[in-house]
């Protein structure tokens, strides 16, 4: 890109950057999350917050005004107003708002994707993307360029009229999709694609130990189900999620004990019964070296900033 069309590209981005603020707050006026259309929400907040959930489904997210941490295990990964955050398989994500107040408040939002989807913008614009290479993790922040962000706002401009965001809308969402297949994160969505290979094999671990994290974990079985080896399947979880099966599975338990205590008022013991863990204070202390915190102490903060 030469100079001149560099600058153009920096303008237009400063510009696409205040007008996205201006429409979230308009389109999003209170606290919470709104879903104009499936899969695409918005949020708002006027104080730091912490989301946590058991898995978050594969999404391209992205702030309109302050910033955001995503933690997967022990990595970190910052998105703000010139940043975007892809995950391409489902993962343990914890969401972190650092700062925002009534003046200053906290704007994102998230596009769930779905391999369907994604798997038809490619075939019908003929993009060849890789299929989930090896040693590629499910998770990274991008810089956002000027074509991407001029599609985001367009997308967002339409939801000021309902009936114009209902039908113009999925065909932004494409174009979205398609920006993101081109741009610097495009081979991170094979992980989406894959049909067959090691990178598939990893998505169906994960669908299982989803669906089963409150049992044992035996990485034998899973790995022989897999058609891998134990050291191969180990290796490739990791490069992929970026945590051993085992970090994996504890980080399922403990945001799901986690969910349980602050939205269904269960004690620490009981909470940690559910998940798996006999010993409550195995439990107590495995959360504690992973929030920070012990169990009670930490969801009487959590509720103290809610």
């Amino acid at each position: 890109m030469d100079e001149t069309k560099a600058k153009r590209a920096k303008q237009r981005l400063r510009a696409g950057q205040e007008e996205l603020a201006e429409l979230m707050s308009r389109l999003v006026p209170d606290e919470g999350t709104i879903e104009p259309l499936p899969g695409l929400l918005l949020n708002r907040s006027t104080m730091p917050v912490l989301w946590g959930g058991t898995l978050s489904q594969p999404a391209f997210c992205f702030v309109a005004q302050g910033s955001k941490r995503a933690l997967v295990g022990a990595d970190v990964y910052l998105y703000d107003p010139s940043h975007y955050l892809l995950f391409t398989v489902d993962l343990p994500v914890a969401f972190e708002v650092e700062e925002a107040s009534e003046k200053d408040p906290f704007l994102g939002l998230r596009l769930n994707l779905k391999p369907s989807l994604v798997a038809s913008v490619a075939m019908d614009f003929g993009i060849r993307v890789g299929k989930g290479v090896a040693g590629t993790k499910a998770i990274n922040a991008s810089a956002i360029d000027a074509d991407l962000h001029d599609t985001v706002v367009r997308l967002i401009r339409l939801l000021e009229d309902p009936s114009e965001a209902k039908i113009l809308g999925p065909v932004v969402i494409k174009e979205i999709v398609y920006r993101l297949l081109k741009g610097s994160q495009g081979a991170r969505l094979g992980h989406m694609l894959a049909a067959e290979g090691d990178t598939n094999r990893i998505s169906k671990a994960i669908g299982h130990m989803r669906d089963h994290f409150k049992e044992q974990l035996r990485i034998e079985k899973i790995a022989q189900r897999m058609g891998m080896s134990v050291s191969g399947f180990h290796n490739h979880f990791k490069s992929v999620t970026s945590m051993s099966p085992l970090q994996f599975q504890k980080n399922l338990r403990l945001q799901e004990a986690r969910r349980l205590m602050l939205g269904e008022n269960l004690d620490a013991a009981t909470a940690g019964y559910q998940v798996g863990y006999e010993d409550p204070s195995h439990f107590s202390r495995e959360y504690k070296k992973h929030f920070g915190a012990p169990p009670q102490r930490d969801i009487a903060t959590l509720r103290e900033n809610m």
